[in-house]
């Protein structure tokens, strides 16, 4: 992955949360919330900016909501992966994986005795 394209943490769990479907701001903030079992919370000032930006970087678009969405209230953004999110996610698991499997090499996380 370029320099450029290196994720912060938060953004790449936003852009995990759209690997697999469309969803408007704060189902992202509670399907990160519920995967990192409470570790992350993305509030809103962070979640917010952080779409404005990786929406600016051509990583996610805004989308119209899906048959079904909930419409309670008001008007909700929904948001997808774009063509090149796909790409900088994929790269950054990839990067992620090659580290954990230097780890694996180097025995950390393996058997408790190394931390």
């Amino acid at each position: 992955m370029a320099a450029n394209r290196r994720l912060k943490g938060h953004w790449f769990h936003i852009l995990l949360s759209l690997a697999d479907q469309t969803l408007h701001g704060t189902a992202i903030m509670e399907e990160v919330l519920d995967r990192t079992d409470g570790g992350l919370r993305l509030w809103p000032g962070k979640l917010y900016g952080s779409l404005k930006d990786l929406a600016r970087a051509g990583w996610i678009s805004e989308v119209e909501a899906p048959d079904g969405a909930p419409l309670e209230g008001g008007t909700r953004k929904f948001y997808a992966l774009t063509p090149e999110g796909r790409l900088v996610l994929h790269e950054e698991v990839e990067r992620l994986a090659a580290l954990v499997r230097i780890a694996r090499e180097k025995r950390v996380g393996t058997d408790g005795t190394h931390a």
